[in-house]
């Protein structure tokens, strides 16, 4: 998708996600995060934003094509760090105080779905944040739907969000991790 189109979802372009990423990162409850992860990150629209506001920040995608864009898009920010990851096989080790699933969930069957949203409950730092934000309408070919998606994210979290934003169009919810002890 990327090799026809530097920008197949006008990312750059488009009122929807220029205003979906000012959402996103309106929603977060602190200016500052250590350490962050965004899956999925496409041509790295999002994680130009979001690297504003993490001191290390991870961003990966399945798409060599799409990594390319992002590096392009990304050069010169010392804080991010790309990888090519194919989920839920290749979900990080590290713990985070961010994760940002950004329609994504519906792209992967339903198992793999859910064994995602169990890592990133597992990868949260104690009082971490989960921000998720996904397409309501049918996608054709994909069997969750974005309100399904963010239940799974619900179960894993074993809690309702902190935040949640719901419009015909998109679904943002926020959760935390566990509380410090």
């Amino acid at each position: 998708m990327f090799r026809d189109d530097p920008d197949p979802w006008s990312f750059r372009s488009a009122w929807y996600e220029r205003r979906k990423r000012g959402l996103i990162l309106a929603s977060l409850p602190r200016g500052r995060f250590a350490s962050g992860y965004e899956p999925a990150c496409a041509n790295g629209e999002t994680s130009a934003e979001l690297a504003g506001r993490v001191d290390s920040l991870l961003c990966s995608d399945f798409s060599a094509e799409a990594l390319a864009l992002a590096r392009q898009r990304l050069a010169g920010l010392e804080n991010v760090r790309l990888a090519r990851h194919c989920l839920p096989a290749d979900w990080p080790r590290e713990r985070f105080e961010l994760i940002v699933l950004g329609e994504l969930g519906y792209y992967l069957a339903p198992d793999d779905w859910a064994c995602i949203c169990q890592r990133a409950a597992a990868s949260l730092q104690p009082g971490g944040v989960l921000v998720a934000c996904h397409w309501r309408h049918p996608i054709d070919g994909c069997s969750l739907t974005g309100d399904a998606v963010h239940e799974h994210l619900a179960r894993a979290m074993a809690a309702a969000a902190t935040v949640s934003h719901v419009e015909p169009d998109f679904r943002l919810e926020l959760w935390y991790g566990e509380a410090a002890a």
